[in-house]
């Protein structure tokens, strides 16, 4: 699945991964590919991304929003 993390300031990431973990409003989630359509705002925490090779890559953000539909993740993230 295609994920896409977004801040005012630049594109973080834009590239194909296995999973993605999020800090969402009622606690962390995992987002696998053919995860059915979500859409949630993030706390402050950390976007764990695990990439097709199972290379790991933390993402720290103050808060957000996440969408998935269609396999395509966009988070829009505050960062400092």
């Amino acid at each position: 699945m295609k994920v896409e993390i977004l801040t005012l300031e630049n594109i973080l990431l834009s590239e194909e991964v296995k999973s993605v973990i999020v800090p969402g409003k009622s606690g962390q989630f995992e987002i696998l590919n053919n995860h059915a359509p979500v859409i949630s705002l993030l706390n402050e925490g950390t976007i764990k991304v695990t990439y097709m090779n199972d290379e790991k890559k933390d993402f720290q953000i103050l808060g957000g929003s996440i969408e998935m539909s269609n396999n395509k993740i966009i988070i829009l993230a505050e960062t400092e």
